[in-house]
């Protein structure tokens, strides 16, 4: 088994070394070399960007990492700020992808129970993701639309594919789904129609009367049309029905957490149609109505830096951090596991020579370590294998959460992965409105390529020293932090090795960051 392990370590590398070729090689550099399927898109760089063929053939350049920045700082909203660098060799082409747009949501058409799952739903306010000119408001629109900005980081492995395809459609997912709660958005006194899609209800309020439905929904306006037909008004109210509060904001959560999964089944359908190659973490934020939705599914991390000080905006999801979810799993449909792998953990490898000893374990009720006899089944290898950076789900994958994947299996084995890997992603709120931001308080979002050299002390205190040279009137300043945060991660070439400060190792993956001003999300609040 530990020899189909290494060779498993070893294609996984390879495939991602592969990655699909170069821009112009085999695979349109996005998807399996030699396979025969069309491409859904090409391999590209952000859009925003702005680059040329050529400059994209000339950014992957593994030797020299030149460190790509926004060329105009009209391209992004709040004159965010933008930079990426390409790995050190690891795969051909960069596997992270960006995307940053202004998107709007309107009603869904004709006030039905069904709502439209056709793109009329969704549409680019402007050429540029700025929106200029076009009387932006609190969130609303003179067509009684909604408004909100949208930052997208994908990380892709085992090529850039399923990175690329997300990066220009996992935002649209996200509208249809905010299409359904649109009404209920708009209007903050609003009862939700009944599931039979009965027009919504205008709830008001007396002076004396309780302010507790401010903003939410009520489970037994929900239920009333769950058998079929609304209730008459003469049948007197059942007993048991009880009021469950919904949040505005935890509807918006629920459109973020759909709009992944239906991605993940979309690159699921379209794998079979499209030559995608592997899977991708995403990161995304959304700012609407007054608040920053941050969805994380995966390890790359969201951190606001306000007056110095970190607020942590996500959670990576490894196979440490999501042990005892893995090992539930496992244990509940040992199947998965293909009577190669164990659900336990152990401090290290179980020897033939140990069966019949006790040895310290633990399993997912557990998250402290006890002793057990071992016996012939410990002998499997475990599901969680290696600490830290190197720690792996089924001897394969360094990631738990994402979207893609479907057809990645143990190497040499009919042992699928993807049922360990959940596409759901967890969102965190931020509301903008509770203190008043300075021209230095800002949100970072940047891939595992900068966190794995960087902490967050070491981010915010690069980030505060920058700004706090820089004039607080220029546009590009956030752009500029950004190009130094990643140069800081990436280091410099000395004896064929990336170094960072104090002569450590720097970078050798991917890099992507953006640095998002927060006083310009006040001005909209």
């Amino acid at each position: 088994m530990l020899t189909r392990v290494k060779s498993a370590v070893a294609s996984f590398m390879g495939g991602m070394m592969a990655g699909g070729g170069g821009p112009g090689g085999p695979g349109g550099g996005d998807g399996h070399i030699g396979s025969d399927l069309p491409l859904k898109f090409p391999y590209t760089r952000p859009d925003f960007l702005g680059l040329s063929p050529d400059e994209i053939e000339c950014s992957a350049d593994h030797v020299a990492r030149p460190i790509l920045i926004l060329k105009e700082t009209r391209r992004l909203p709040w004159s965010t700020g933008y930079a990426e660098v390409i790995n050190a060799g690891k795969s051909t082409l960069n596997e992270d992808q960006a995307c940053c747009e202004v998107l709007m949501v309107h009603r869904r058409p004709g006030g039905g129970s069904t709502p439209s799952r056709t793109p009329a739903g969704c549409r680019r306010r402007s050429s540029l993701p700025n929106g200029e000119g076009l009387g932006l408001r609190d969130g609303l629109d003179s067509c009684e639309g909604l408004t909100f900005q949208y930052w997208g980081l994908f990380d892709g492995h085992a090529g850039s594919g399923a990175a690329v395809v997300a990066s220009r459609l996992l935002q649209h997912h996200i509208v249809l789904h905010l299409q359904e709660v649109v009404e209920i958005l708009r209007v903050p006194f609003l009862v939700p129609p009944t599931c039979l899609g009965e027009e919504p209800v205008i709830h008001h309020h007396t002076p004396s009367g309780s302010s507790s439905h401010r903003g939410t929904l009520t489970r037994a306006a929900s239920l009333r049309g769950a058998a079929g037909a609304p209730v008459p008004p003469s049948t007197p109210p059942m007993r048991f029905f009880t009021e469950k509060k919904v949040s505005q904001e935890s509807l918006v959560m629920g459109a973020i957490e759909n709009a992944f999964k239906d991605m993940d089944v979309q690159l699921e359908k379209e794998k079979a149609v499209y030559n995608i190659s592997g899977g991708c973490t995403a990161m995304v934020v959304l700012h609407l109505l007054g608040k920053l939705y941050v969805g994380n599914a995966g390890d790359s991390r969201a951190i606001i830096i306000r007056a110095g000080e970190v607020v942590p905006m996500s959670t990576e999801f490894t196979p440490e951090s999501e042990r005892q979810r893995l090992q539930f799993l496992a244990y509940m449909q040992p199947h998965l596991l293909g009577n190669e792998f164990t659900h336990l953990e152990f401090p290290r490898r179980v020897q033939r020579k140990e069966v019949g000893k006790r040895m310290l374990y633990r399993d997912f009720t557990m998250s402290g370590w006890a002793y057990k006899t071992i016996d012939d089944d410990d002998l499997k290898f475990p599901l969680i294998y290696g600490e830290g950076k190197k720690a792996r789900v089924l001897a394969t994958i360094g990631v738990t959460r994402g979207l893609g994947d479907q057809e990645l299996k143990v190497h040499d084995s009919n042992i699928y992965i993807k049922p360990f890997l959940s596409c759901c992603p967890e969102v965190k709120v931020y509301s903008l409105s509770q203190c008043e931001h300075g021209a230095d308080d800002v949100l970072v979002l940047g891939t595992d390529g900068l966190w794995d050299v960087l902490s967050n002390q070491e981010v915010a205190e690069a980030i505060t020293s920058f700004l706090g040279n820089c004039d607080p009137d220029d546009q590009h300043r956030y752009t500029m932090a950004a190009q130094d945060l990643v140069m800081r991660a990436r280091g410099v070439l000395k004896d064929r090795g990336w170094r960072i400060s104090n002569d450590r190792l720097g970078s050798g993956d991917d890099i992507s960051v953006y640095i998002i001003p927060l006083m310009y999300g006040n001005k909209q609040t």
